[in-house]
């Protein structure tokens, strides 16, 4: 059973490697926007399917799923809200980021306030991906892992110490290599084959579970089963004890939502590579209904999870990897492993490339040489790249023995979520809050929430109201505190946004009723299982 896990795994997995080699080896990987941008030359498979990848590692497969074994049905709301976020960067943000040609979300703080604003959040991302970001795909990859393939078995290292830390460095190794030889257009194509790999693995562990929880029965008996005997976990309106209570949907829940798929550097480099303002479009509309199937992938499995082991000890960011490895047959179980480390190094290869980006044009080309050839940009991206994936596979073993390693990921992202969101749409809405503004709620920002969750007494607060009303507080705070500087200290001259020419912002005609489609869906989605 091992050996058959095992050489199915190694075959998917140097199969998805060879075809992007084949696909990307004639790539410009010598210039920035070569190796940042893509050459501006994405159309909207690929940006649907590095969008959808970069998003699904094993932070939402593992992490998602433990929640819904915890919680039920209500944590869907990390996948549902997402849609609306989409709708939100297909018809609000890109078209504006297109239109300023920008690399990078601090470049667009430079061109609508200062350099000073575009260090600070230049220094925020970097913080966040090294200390939070990184580590946590990591580490969550290598839980999955483990239980997937039954590590310790097919390694015959006992210690849990020793192999988390064997795994995550060898995870992390050949994701720094993938990110830092391939480049942005590397990255996106080996998205889209191990998105396609992922998708069908999603249903096939949701057939094979509800198969499971049937007794071979059927897929629609076992889901009367689960709806006889767990129908409260079944509910879309989370309660108050609950990760996600429903009145936070519309606060933090939200925000966060926004923030990670409309201003994250991580998620939206893809976007800025588009070929046009059209591609753009449908590629982050599809990736929108991508995302209404992610309940069936995302939280099923979990639900089905405590169905089969709730009984057995198994903690909830176990429940994922024990399904997979229990109802999969060895040589889907090995398919199945390797496109999870396609969604590993998906994730990390994407977030290295976005941290190398932004360290690159940010602080290299900006400050440290400025005067920089294109070979010495990409010559010093590749050596800070190594550097970040380091630090980030000491720190990824040290997370070990959280309770939620999703609940603990959107708690420590919100830290600079809401700051850089509270800013960017402050900016862009606004013609006259001037830099000092941003630069007081950037740095206010992360200090006001990080105080919240770890200094006593301020970290009463969110145990008051819920984290998540907290943060959202926090951003009101934020808007509210630059638009009275807006009006006490204006910029001396209103700023106008200019078209930089890069691509053609042309929207497709369809971008608007997509939208609404989708936002109607979600809508329907909650109403369904309320």
């Amino acid at each position: 059973m091992h050996a058959l896990t095992l050489a199915s795994f190694l075959f998917f997995t140097g199969l998805v490697a060879f075809v992007t080699w084949r696909i990307t080896r004639r790539d410009d990987h010598a210039s920035t926007n070569g190796l940042f941008l893509a050459g501006r030359s994405l159309t909207f498979p690929l940006i649907a399917g590095s969008l959808l990848m970069t998003n699904l590692s094993t932070e939402q497969m593992v992490g998602l799923n433990g929640a819904a074994f915890a919680d039920g049905l209500s944590v869907m709301a990390w996948e549902v809200v997402a849609v609306i976020a989409l709708v939100l960067l297909a018809l609000f943000f890109l078209p504006r980021f297109l239109k300023s040609g920008i690399a990078t979300v601090p470049q667009l703080l430079e061109i609508r306030f200062d350099k000073g604003t575009q260090r600070i959040a230049n220094v925020i991302f970097l913080l966040a991906y090294a200390v939070i970001l990184l580590p946590i795909i990591l580490y969550s990859g290598a839980m999955g892992l483990q239980g997937m393939l039954d590590l310790h078995g097919l390694t015959g290292i006992e210690s849990d110490t020793t192999l988390l830390w064997l795994t995550v460095w060898l995870v992390g190794l050949i994701g720094a290599v993938y990110a830092l030889f391939g480049g942005l257009r590397t990255v996106a194509v080996s998205d889209t084959l191990n998105g396609i790999g992922l998708l069908i693995g999603g249903f096939v562990i949701v057939y094979f579970g509800l198969q499971t929880v049937s007794d071979g029965n059927g897929v629609l008996a076992g889901w009367e089963i689960l709806k006889e005997s767990q129908p409260e976990r079944l509910n879309s309106m989370g309660r108050e004890d609950q990760q996600v209570p429903f009145a936070t949907l519309f606060t933090g829940v939200f925000l966060i939502n926004v923030f990670y798929w409309t201003t994250n550097q991580q998620i939206i480099q893809r976007t800025f590579a588009a070929k046009n303002l059209a591609e753009g479009q449908k590629g982050v509309l599809l990736t929108g209904l991508f995302k209404l199937l992610g309940p069936l992938y995302l939280v099923l499995p979990g639900i089905i999870a405590y169905q089969l082991y709730a009984d057995q000890g198994v903690q909830a960011d176990e429940a994922y990897g024990h399904l997979v490895f229990n109802v999969l047959p060895p040589y889907l179980s090995g398919f199945f492993a390797a496109v999870m480390v396609g969604a590993i190094l998906s994730s990390f290869n994407s977030a290295l490339n976005s941290t190398t980006t932004l360290f690159s044009l940010g602080f290299y080309k900006g400050v440290l040489n400025k005067d920089a050839s294109e070979e010495q940009v990409v010559r010093a991206s590749k050596t800070f790249g190594w550097i970040m994936a380091l630090i980030a596979m000491t720190i990824a073993p040290l997370l070990a023995g959280q309770d939620s390693l999703f609940g603990y990921l959107q708690k420590m992202n919100a830290i600079y979520f809401i700051p850089l969101l509270a800013v960017v749409l402050v900016g862009l809405l606004t013609k006259r809050v001037p830099a000092m503004a941003a630069k007081i709620s950037l740095v206010g920002g992360c200090l006001l929430i990080f105080a919240g969750y770890f200094i006593p007494p301020f970290n009463q607060l969110p145990q008051v109201m819920h984290e998540f009303h907290f943060v959202a507080s926090v951003f009101v705070l934020l808007v509210v505190a630059m638009l009275v500087i807006g009006k006490l200290r204006p910029r001396a001259e209103a700023w106008i946004q200019e078209d930089s020419g890069a691509v053609d912002l042309t929207p497709w005609k369809g971008a608007v009723p997509a939208g609404i489609a989708l936002v109607v869906l979600v809508i329907a989605i909650y109403a369904a299982f309320a």
